[in-house]
């Protein structure tokens, strides 16, 4: 016999004792007041009842629990007690018990929302998709006008785990269909229809759904957020619903999310007019001065670049009482390492350290520390930088790999390939499927003029990984660059464009493919949309060499110019202007 100390049941005949006084005053509300039936008195025999069903669930029987907890609900017409009725079946993962005392409530209590609200999550739940259309209806309009566009927008999340979304998408448009042609909420149910049909994998429909919302009300953000989730080469429509909206309604806000978008697609030139739309527009928008700053610093603009970050501390520091502090903190780290990153170009070591002493985050202090070994490598203190390295602690397994990838950079940039390729070597031989190692060693195996290693090593990284683009692209740029096998350097980096098909890098490895091969103009088409797409010192010297081969040499020295404004320091670019002996 199990025994319930004397606490438990203390406890328990409270909670029953509570139950009895809400009875009780329910019994005195007079009709109207609420939207509760009147209870009939709270009697021995339904206390008993109470009290047995109490006893049953604490004792895991919630077969008889529930039939006397829904037995009292129904003699009571208490919502407490229906709902306490559905929590037990649902604890028991009774889906159809569940549903059935959620009906019975909205049976006596018609008016009730919390009850319909239970039956359309039970429902969902036990995936009866069809289901769902009267209760969606009965939820929209016991919604408060004011409320409805809210209401309908969450819709989607109900439905997010639902396995049928084809189904969830038509009852939801079956739903939503009085509300289509309404003034105020005929965007939201446009809007909703879109992104149902879109999680079903119904793109030209959700297109649809988008461009009619658009239509109802060209300034809402809802569908042309709804356009921007769908953005991507294969769907150039929804962009066009994006700039459509960017006409007449360019919140910043907004404009922002377009941004990140282009910066997913790698569409780094577009993003940067955009967030310098966002900088003109609203002065005092810090994020877009963050991210603006990057990617002039991405782009060689380090004057530029630096103007931005300073702008984005400034904002930030005096702006931390008006938001949350994490997320100034994080903005501020990146700010932060990337000024140290342009004072370290300029040889101005000491600014550089002053920035990183204002980092304080602890979380950041690993890669402060490399940043600061960085900078004693760039005054030729390389063992110093390595030491500094290797005395930081490895709190994860990604700090050892910070550490080592550092190491390999700062000897890269040292010009000590030998040394690099011993760590890496060490490294790859204990961590075979490491293939990010695997593919720095051969990228190293190159400098030592190790050839048919880097070969090797590439192919390895493709077997291991096929999806690893750059690998594809460096084995194809090679044998061009060697002038060799080029129809294989072709397939190479078509491959590699099929992982990555907006990278201008490995655009820039086809344009020089096609050189090599003797297709001029093809060479040119390709390398000019490259450096369109991501100015660059690199795809610069291979764009004025083809312009300088064509006999077209001023352009082409401009062309050099503009690379050597990004990287006067670049490998490719000096050999380039070495070997056709320009002077700029």
């Amino acid at each position: 016999m199990d025994y319930y100390g004397p606490m438990s049941l203390f406890k328990r005949f409270s909670y029953l004792i509570m139950l009895a006084w809400a009875l009780a005053a329910n019994a005195q509300t007079p009709v109207g007041k609420s939207d509760a039936a009147v209870s009939s008195a709270l009697d021995s025999e339904l206390f008993y009842e109470l009290l047995l069903g109490e006893l049953n669930v604490r004792d895991g029987e919630s077969g008889a629990a529930y039939s006397l907890i829904l037995d009292a609900a129904r003699k009571t017409n208490d919502a407490r007690l229906y709902q306490r009725a559905v929590d037990i079946a649902l604890q028991a993962r009774s889906g159809d018990s569940a549903l059935t005392a959620a009906r019975a409530w909205k049976l006596a209590l018609p008016a009730s929302r919390e009850a319909n609200r239970y039956v359309l999550q039970i429902l969902i739940g036990m995936n009866r998709i069809g289901d769902t259309v009267e209760p969606l209806k009965r939820e929209f309009a016991a919604t408060d006008p004011k409320d409805r566009v809210t209401a309908i927008s969450t819709i989607p999340r109900l439905f997010s785990h639902a396995s049928d979304k084809k189904l969830a998408a038509a009852t939801v448009e079956q739903a939503l269909n009085a509300y289509l042609a309404s003034p105020s909420l005929g965007v939201a149910a446009w809007t909703t229809i879109g992104r149902m049909r879109f999680d079903a994998g119904d793109v030209v429909g959700a297109l649809e759904a988008a461009r009619k919302a658009q239509t109802m009300d060209a300034k809402s953000d809802a569908p042309a957020l709804l356009a921007l989730s769908m953005m991507s080469p294969e769907t150039p429509q929804a962009e066009a619903i994006v700039k459509k909206h960017l006409e007449v309604q360019a919140r910043p806000e907004f404009r922002m999310e377009y941004a990140r978008a282009l910066l997913d697609a790698q569409r780094y030139t577009e993003a940067a007019a955009q967030l310098q739309s966002i900088t003109i527009e609203k002065p005092d928008y810090a994020e877009a001065w963050l991210i603006r700053g990057a990617l002039e610093l991405q782009d060689g603009k380090p004057s530029v670049a630096e103007h931005s970050l300073t702008r984005y501390v400034d904002l930030a520091t005096t702006q931390q009482g008006t938001a949350a502090r994490a997320q100034w903190s994080r903005g501020l780290v990146q700010a932060y390492l990337s000024l140290a990153q342009i004072a370290e170009k300029r040889k101005d070591f000491a600014q550089a350290d002053a920035w990183l002493k204002r980092i304080e985050s602890p979380e950041d202090r690993l890669n402060t520390q490399l940043r600061r070994a960085a900078i004693l490598a760039r005054q030729g203190k390389v063992e110093e930088a390595r030491q500094l390295i290797h005395s930081q602690p490895e709190i994860t397994p990604e700090d050892a790999r910070l550490k080592i990838a550092a190491e390999v950079q700062l000897l890269r940039d040292s010009d000590q390939y030998k040394s690099a390729y011993e760590v890496l070597a060490l490294v790859t031989a204990s961590h075979p499927d490491d293939f990010d190692f695997v593919y720095d060693m051969a990228m190293v195996a190159e400098k030592l003029d190790k050839v048919d290693e880097m070969e090797r090593l590439l192919r390895r990284v493709i077997a291991g990984k096929p999806e690893y683009q750059h690998a594809y692209n460096a084995l194809g740029y090679s044998l061009a660059q060697r002038n060799t096998r080029l129809p294989e350097a072709r397939q190479l980096v078509l491959k590699a464009l099929e992982y990555a098909p907006e990278d201008p890098f490995i655009s820039d490895s086809l344009g020089w493919v096609e050189f090599r091969s003797g297709n001029m103009a093809e060479a040119l088409r390709i390398l000019q949309l490259a450096f369109k797409a991501r100015p660059d010192a690199e795809i610069a010297a291979h764009l004025g060499e083809v312009l300088w081969t064509m006999g077209r040499r001023d352009q082409a020295v401009s062309i050099w110019k503009e690379g050597a404004q990004i990287n006067a320091e670049n490998e490719t670019l000096l050999e380039t202007l070495k070997r056709v002996r320009v002077k700029l």
